[in-house]
């Protein structure tokens, strides 16, 4: 087994989804994981510290991503336009890639109650970078808190519709995350 091949932690995520996915995570082993990407284990445990942390592969990135896209929005935006720039910026990030793995994923997720337990981990993650970003701005705690919340339930929404779309759809994730956080936003104003 090669050591160092490019893109190893895409393939690491990829035969994690796989295998969770076919045999249930609980059944899934670092060792099958490492072996089914084509790597040793001491490589897997180079990228990951344990098979939970696959789930959040590029959280960071796209924390920072969501993060910027809002520092960078207009400064008379309001929040969630602050919160829409954010999710424009990372959904240029996600590729091809990211969505063939979609309806895996969910799968993997919906089947493990320690995946769902992660993925509410990782959503949480999210909302606190935007959520930082909004208040940096000048945003009040309580609405910053909001407008983030309203954008991970976009980003999750648009990305569930993006990844089970027909591949010859012209638009890409962004298209699908404005127009969750679109219909969030007339849903919220109808609360009143």
């Amino acid at each position: 087994m090669a050591r160092w091949q490019p893109e190893t932690t895409q393939r690491l995520v990829v035969a994690a989804v796989d295998l969770f996915t076919e045999q249930g995570y609980d059944a899934t082993t670092v060792a099958q994981i490492a072996e089914r990407a084509g790597v040793t284990k001491s490589t897997f445990f180079r990228h990951f510290s344990d098979k939970r942390e696959l789930l959040v592969a590029g959280q960071e990135t796209l924390s920072r991503l969501l993060s910027e896209g809002i520092a960078e929005a207009p400064a008379e935006a309001s929040p969630l336009e602050a919160v829409a720039a954010g999710l424009e910026r990372a959904s240029g990030a996600m590729g091809p890639a990211n969505r063939e793995l979609g309806p895996r994923l969910k799968a993997a997720v919906a089947a493990s109650t320690e995946l769902q337990e992660r993925d509410a981990l990782k959503n949480v993650g999210l909302a606190a970078a935007m959520s930082s970003a909004l208040v940096a701005r000048g945003v009040p705690d309580p609405t910053a808190h909001l407008a983030a919340e309203l954008g991970v339930i976009a980003f999750k929404r648009g990305y569930t519709q993006w990844s089970e779309a027909e591949r010859d759809s012209e638009h890409g994730l962004a298209h699908y995350a404005l127009a969750a956080l679109r219909d969030l936003r007339a849903a919220a104003a109808s609360l009143e």
